[in-house]
């Protein structure tokens, strides 16, 4: 039996910080998805056209009825893979969990490192989510937030603050100058698994491995410690940035003291945040189970109600 998750007092609207605390035991499907046939997905469309990077991203949707379909939410579901490597296509697993609680998901891709460094992959998701509210596809434009994991959860908090949309972030990386200083003794090391042969939930699950999560940083600023700064997401929390569900397992690759000084500087500024505590060492998509649940309330908590 699943002992019951908690969360620190916190009414209806309040911006108070919330923790969230799961014990990741339920062995039946991720509570709060009803799983149903599979959704449409129109893929590799356009969302930054021309100049030497093109982006693209994928639209995964069921329709419903022209009413039904204009009043529902979407998201902005963003890959991870350390800025360096992930696609769009590894997130059809999630994206239709998504679908099946009543989004409208679009997964975009976006420049990578080392080719493209900070602010690039920042710039590309906010261009997707303004693709997203300039497309023709059927949703309602005040109901559209990001979801991401790993670089993913990075990216859609830093897209929360420039948007004011609310954000979940899965194992997100936040103060990449804290985490840097804070290894400076050890090589950044980069990893030696193939991680575009692997599924999205099996990378970096075996815990801590600071030494590569150094040289991810590294590399996404293209090894100038003088961006580190403008990267850093908790440097740069604002008042006006949207509400996020912040997730994170205690013994994982992400150092948990990221994700509470993630919080603390929301906090800060007052903006609202969950977070939710997993025990173990999974990271990001490793602990969708537990996640899912408490990530699909915070939204329907964080995004404005249907329009009758």
């Amino acid at each position: 039996m699943r002992a019951p998750s908690w969360v620190t007092p916190a009414g209806p609207g309040s911006r108070r910080p919330r923790l969230l605390r799961s014990d990741c035991s339920r062995e039946s499907g991720p509570e709060g998805v009803t799983v149903s046939d599979e959704p449409s997905v129109s893929i590799g469309v356009p969302y930054v056209e021309g100049g030497s990077s093109p982006q693209v991203l994928d639209v995964y949707s069921r329709s419903v009825s022209p009413a039904e379909d204009a009043a529902r939410p979407a998201v902005v579901l963003i890959h991870g893979g350390g800025w360096f490597r992930g696609d769009k296509s590894k997130e059809r697993a999630l994206a239709t969990m998504l679908v099946d609680a009543g989004y409208l998901v679009f997964a975009a891709d976006y420049r990578e490192a080392p080719d493209s460094v900070f602010p690039a992959s920042r710039d590309d998701v906010l261009a997707a989510e303004r693709w997203a509210v300039a497309s023709e596809w059927a949703f309602d434009r005040s109901r559209l937030a990001f979801f991401g994991g790993s670089a993913g959860g990075n990216l859609v908090v830093e897209a929360a603050i420039a948007t004011g949309r609310p954000a979940v972030s899965w194992s997100g990386m936040f103060d990449l100058l804290g985490i840097v200083e804070a290894t400076d003794d050890l090589p950044a090391t980069p990893t030696t698994q193939d991680l575009d042969a692997m599924k999205s939930a099996d990378i970096n699950q075996t815990g801590r491995n600071d030494a590569f999560l150094r040289w991810t940083i590294l590399n996404e600023v293209g090894g100038d410690r003088g961006l580190l700064t403008a990267a850093s997401t908790t440097r740069h929390a604002s008042p006006d940035g949207g509400p996020v569900f912040l997730a994170n397992s205690l013994g994982e690759f992400v150092p948990v003291s990221d994700a509470q000084a993630m919080q603390a500087a929301l906090s800060a500024v007052g903006v609202a945040s969950t977070l939710q505590l997993i025990p173990g060492t999974r990271h990001a998509e490793g602990y969708t189970e537990a996640a899912i649940g408490p990530s699909l309330a915070f939204l329907r908590d964080a995004l404005p109600p249907a329009r009758a």
